[in-house]
């Protein structure tokens, strides 16, 4: 479906937003195992061409893709009660930094980068933040770290009413774009096998998706039992923009796709 297609604010859209509040009961959460093993083999032989790439990078790609192509609806935020089409598929990657701490990379325009194109780009931000360098909201970061104790919470909570609620726009940094369209954070390279993704208060995402980790299971294929390489993926969803069928349609997009990496990406 294309985004001409789409009835942003059909009647239950209207109904929805107002029922829910965001962040704190608009949230659907929805988790699944999937095979990475072709996408696994896949990886390696893209590693040996020269490509570092690692399942951040596919995820990406793939998320962007099927926010372009099969579920617009989650390209969206609210304003004023009303849902709101972004005009462009960005998506902020969590990066863990040398101190333990997180920063993030905004990928612009994402589905319209080849694996070779995201490498370069993500290895020189990922670099400038682990050094500290993170363009995306550091001067705001800062900002309310140095506010003192209750004017913190007065300040945020005028930003938040402003910016994510009412969807007002108060310069680059401080709008309902400046966290991108979707986020992606890759829990199991730290270790975890599984996350409940928050959607984050300070932010206008409808989606977070949160990669896993992978470990061999016994799984059924064609009757048989075999040895597979799973990984376990949580989403969690602005209940006000989109539904759990739009979850499914996301989910059915990105097992389709590592199943035939080398379609997706040529």
């Amino acid at each position: 479906m294309s985004r001409d297609q789409i009835d942003w604010n059909s009647n239950w859209r209207k109904v929805a937003s107002t029922i829910y509040r965001k962040p704190v009961d608009s949230k659907l959460f929805g988790q699944s195992d999937i095979d990475v093993t072709p996408l696994d083999a896949f990886i390696r032989e893209k590693r040996k061409e020269g490509v570092k790439v690692t399942y951040t990078h596919i995820f990406t790609i793939l998320l962007a893709r099927c926010l372009d192509e099969e579920t617009p609806q989650f390209n969206a935020y609210m304003k004023f009660g009303r849902v709101i089409p972004r005009q462009t598929i960005d998506v902020m990657i969590s990066v863990l930094q040398a101190d333990g701490s997180m920063g993030s990379v905004k990928v612009e325009q994402a589905y319209e980068k080849t694996l070779t194109d995201l490498d370069s780009f993500l290895k020189a931000e990922i670099a400038n933040s682990r050094k500290g360098q993170d363009s995306h909201h550091k001067e705001s970061k800062n900002l309310l770290a140095v506010l003192p104790w209750p004017l913190r919470g007065w300040f945020f909570s005028l930003y938040k009413r402003v910016v994510v609620d009412w969807g007002i726009s108060l310069g680059s940094n401080l709008s309902p774009n400046s966290f991108g369209s979707v986020i992606l954070t890759n829990i199991g390279s730290i270790g975890l096998d599984t996350g409940y993704p928050a959607l984050m208060p300070s932010s206008s995402v409808a989606l977070v998706f949160v990669l896993g980790g992978v470990k061999k299971k016994p799984v059924v294929i064609n009757d048989a039992i075999v040895i597979r390489n799973m990984m376990t993926v949580s989403v969690a969803i602005d209940h006000r923009v989109a539904d759990a069928s739009h979850g499914g349609r996301l989910l059915k997009y990105i097992k389709r796709a590592i199943q035939s990496p080398e379609e997706y990406f040529v």
